[in-house]
């Protein structure tokens, strides 16, 4: 029999567990929103909407008439990480030598099909291979959640309604098209779909027939999604003379200030400077443009991106997402290894710090753009501002020393009582 010490205990315990599952339930209640009344409501209104766009009767009442409320969803689009992920963590975990030996055989297996749709548009085919690998892991996994549930449930909350009872209208039409049931249209739990996992408005914008059955269907059709991929990449702009970026070398004296998508040199100005090819040779004397990137700070990889590599940030709006792809595309073509891989140990912030630190800049007179906890490009500028103005290296990699330092220049500031009332 327990002690009456340990009885109280767990008894405490099973307290605080009823206590969060009633918060987690009420949250779940309150991300219904208030204008709509509850989910039934909400789903009346896209009924009518959905008739008012166009879109059959037919599909409209089997689909909605066999929507569920999806709990799980919402938890999942309120989900906040508490750290960020550094690049050696995110760039380590996407390109492993699994994933490079796969993506070598898929491009010799698809040599052909590869080689047509690289003739239609003038893609290379090992960045179709590298977005496959990355988006699906080559079609292994395609989500298995119900796309018109996720996207109805989405539709039904507040956050960000407009966005998607806009993609559930357009998931609509597709099922009202015949390319794809709406039992067979499964993705991930945000409502992307298929082994490049798009969208429903990407879908409907860049989705091709390359099989040539009739359909668009991108979950059982490797051509269909493959040239699919290729027509996306083709109308972000994508330029066929040119590469995504390459690893370059930095001389010892570089002004990392220099670095950031926001600015950019030519690569004979790059070269002036002191920037080569990691082979040690110089860059090719060219008035093409390019940025320089340092993910992982002075001690990390840096990079030289060209254009390219905004058509891959369109695709997926992350500096992480689109080295990642660029460097999975070249060792899939048979590049070697990073001459200079990310280093392991780089200080993983919280959302609090990161959003103390937007603050804090803010406080400073250097604008961090907006304070949301998320160290983007703006933060990573604004830090290498304040880097800059206190003669240390430029490159808007953060340390506890570089936070201190922060945090006490904006408590010793005048404007710090203003800015925090």
């Amino acid at each position: 029999m327990p002690s009456w010490p340990s009885y109280i205990h767990s008894l405490w315990c099973l307290i605080v567990l009823f206590i969060a599952l009633m918060i987690h339930n009420l949250a779940v209640a309150d991300s219904i929103p208030s204008g709509t009344g509850n989910f039934s409501d909400c789903i009346s209104k896209l009924y009518k909407e959905a008739r008012v766009q166009g879109i059959s009767e037919v599909t409209v009442t089997q689909v909605l008439n066999k929507i569920e409320f999806m709990p799980r969803v919402i938890e999942l689009d309120r989900r906040q990480p508490e750290f960020t992920q550094i690049f050696a963590e995110y760039f380590s975990a996407r390109i492993t030598e699994d994933r490079v030996r796969r993506g070598k055989t898929l491009l010799t297996k698809h040599r052909q099909l590869l080689n047509r749709i690289q003739q239609e548009t003038r893609v290379p085919a090992q960045y179709l291979i590298a977005l496959w690998g990355l988006e699906t892991n080559y079609g292994s996994y395609l989500g298995n959640t119900s796309v018109p549930n996720a996207l109805a449930t989405l539709a039904c909350d507040q956050r960000r309604q407009t966005f998607f009872t806009g993609e559930l209208l357009n998931a609509l039409r597709i099922i009202d098209a015949g390319d794809v049931s709406a039992d067979h249209m499964v993705g991930s739990w945000a409502g992307a779909m298929g082994h490049m996992q798009f969208m429903p408005s990407t879908y409907l914008r860049y989705a091709r027939d390359g099989d040539g059955d009739g359909r668009r269907d991108l979950w059982d059709s490797i051509p269909d999604a493959l040239i699919s991929a290729g027509f996306f990449l083709q109308q972000l702009g994508w330029k066929p003379e040119q590469h995504w970026g390459q690893e370059v070398k930095l001389p010892a004296d570089f002004d990392y200030a220099l670095s950031g998508r926001h600015q950019s040199l030519s690569l004979t100005e790059w070269t002036a400077i002191g920037v080569r090819a990691v082979s040690g040779t110089a860059l090719p004397p060219a008035n093409q443009k390019a940025s320089l990137l340092v993910p992982a700070g002075h001690k990390g990889p840096a990079f030289l991106v060209y254009e390219n590599f905004n058509v891959l940030m369109d695709w997926n709006h992350s500096e992480f997402y689109a080295l990642t792809v660029g460097h999975l595309a070249d060792r899939i073509a048979g590049a070697q290894v990073l001459h200079r891989s990310p280093p392991a140990g780089s200080l993983k912030l919280t959302r609090e710090q990161v959003r103390q630190l937007q603050l804090d800049l803010s406080i400073l007179g250097i604008d961090a753009g907006k304070i949301d906890g998320i160290f983007g490009p703006d933060t990573r500028r604004a830090l290498s501002r304040f880097q800059k103005n206190t003669q240390r290296i430029a490159d808007g990699q953060p340390d506890l020393e570089l936070l201190n330092a922060i945090r006490n220049a904006a408590a010793d500031n005048p404007r710090n009582q203003s800015v925090t009332n």
